[in-house]
């Protein structure tokens, strides 16, 4: 770890002003559990490290007029313990899925969506896209069992994000804060595919902070599904994260998002299609997540995360085919 400046604001404004306008400046500094780590291995090398855990106005859950208001200083461990929180089932699934006490206390949901990508190539110095001297790619020509079977013509990482799925599948808004003033995207559009290894994975500029996210408040049945390897520490091989509008039995709308599955939270398309209009019956539950790994391009050796995610939708369908109201 390289020495760097230090600094602790208590207010969003003072943070602001402490940050760079380059990426590599400056970093900030929410649980620590990802940056600590970066940090340790060099993949950081900041000239400044702000901490804002001690901005109060970043934390917190209230109900609004917009919809569910979460801080992006929340902990996992707040977002379980709040009942406006279980009303989304969807998200509960995913905070539970971080299966550590000390990383459920520590860890921040603003910290869980800006979370670098967890790809050994990455993490060992080869950049965003993990390319080697020569230009190779080396997540698509070695070991890549646990890289991308969407969207991963340019880069091969899944994103990280526990949240970034339930919250997209739950048409979430980020707030974001920089000096000149704030701005608003969906969360969906919060995570994009880096082009070359100056680019970040976060639509976030080098001056800007995520300081909470809204879930619209809309009447929506929702459940997440985690494919693990296994039940500790460690991050799912596929998730499905659904949210439903309903119209009797029928389905209104549908948003399916999967999750450790590209370098962003993906959309399948087909399978919301699949679904609009239909009863959540065993038939159009199979057809719905069938038609969610279409386009699936795997790599050498990650072929099998196409039938997880299939199962992931199929599971997560029917757990919300199981509830009741």
């Amino acid at each position: 770890m390289q020495a760097f400046a230090y600094a602790a604001p208590t207010t969003l404004a003072e943070a602001l002003a402490l940050l760079a306008s380059e990426w590599g400046e400056a970093d900030v500094l929410a649980g620590g559990t990802d940056l600590l780590s970066l940090l340790k291995d060099d993949v950081h090398a900041p000239k400044r490290v702000v901490n804002i855990k001690g901005i109060k106005e970043l934390g917190g859950i209230q109900k609004t007029a917009a919809g569910l208001r979460i801080g992006a200083l929340v902990t996992l461990d707040e977002l379980l313990s709040s009942p406006d929180v279980a009303a989304y089932p969807c998200l509960v699934t995913a905070a539970r899925g971080v299966a550590s006490p000390q990383m459920r206390n520590m860890g921040t949901v603003g910290g869980d969506l800006c979370q670098r990508p967890r790809c050994w190539y990455f993490r060992a110095g080869y950049g965003i896209l993990a390319r080697d001297k020569d230009g190779r790619n080396l997540a698509r020509d070695g070991d890549n069992r646990y890289h991308a079977i969407f969207g991963n013509q340019t880069a091969c990482f899944v994103s990280a994000s526990s949240f970034g799925p339930p919250l997209a599948a739950l048409n979430a808004v980020a707030k974001v804060a920089s000096a000149k003033g704030t701005r608003e995207l969906p969360v969906e559009k919060l995570f994009v595919t880096p082009q070359s290894n100056s680019e970040r994975e976060i639509a976030l500029a080098p001056n800007e902070i995520l300081t909470e996210v809204v879930i619209p408040a809309e009447a929506v049945r929702s459940a997440t599904y985690e494919v693990r390897q296994r039940e500790t520490l460690d991050w799912p091989l596929a998730t499905a994260s659904v949210a439903l509008t309903m119209k009797g039995t029928a389905v209104g709308s549908a948003r399916v998002v999967l999750g450790h599955v590209a370098p962003v939270p993906w959309r399948a398309a087909a399978a919301e299609k699949a679904l609009a209009g239909r009863a959540l019956t065993t038939a159009n539950i199979e057809k719905a997540a069938q038609a969610a790994v279409e386009g699936a391009t795997p790599l050498s050796g990650n072929a099998y995360k196409v039938q997880l995610a299939r199962a992931a939708v199929k599971r997560a369908l029917a757990e919300i085919a199981r509830q009741k109201g």
